[in-house]
């Protein structure tokens, strides 16, 4: 997984799974971009992206997630709750603002 965290009034915190970078997803209206100069960041392993993901959401940050691995990291940092995670063309993705 890929994280890249963009400085701002508060931090906005993009994550995605490394295979799913730099593809765009369509269904109907629907849009997924999964843009390089957006989600292109640090490799992380799960265990590290949980600690992080967890430190970051107690600092008031945004998270733009996208893929399975991803999802799945947040959702066991208890920062998303099933409910919260859509879906384009089978790829699974969620906002979170706090």
């Amino acid at each position: 997984m890929l994280i890249k965290i963009h400085k701002a009034y508060r931090a906005v915190v993009a994550v995605c799974d490394s295979e799913i970078l730099g593809k765009k997803f369509e269904e109907g209206i629907k849009q997924l971009d999964v843009r390089e100069n957006f989600y292109n960041g640090e490799k992380k392993t799960e265990s590290e992206m949980i600690d992080i993901m967890r430190d970051l959401a107690m600092e008031d940050s945004t998270f733009n997630l996208v893929g399975k691995k991803t999802i799945s990291c947040a959702l066991k940092a208890g920062l998303i709750s099933q409910e919260g995670v859509k879906h384009v063309s089978g790829v699974p993705f969620a906002l979170v603002l706090l």
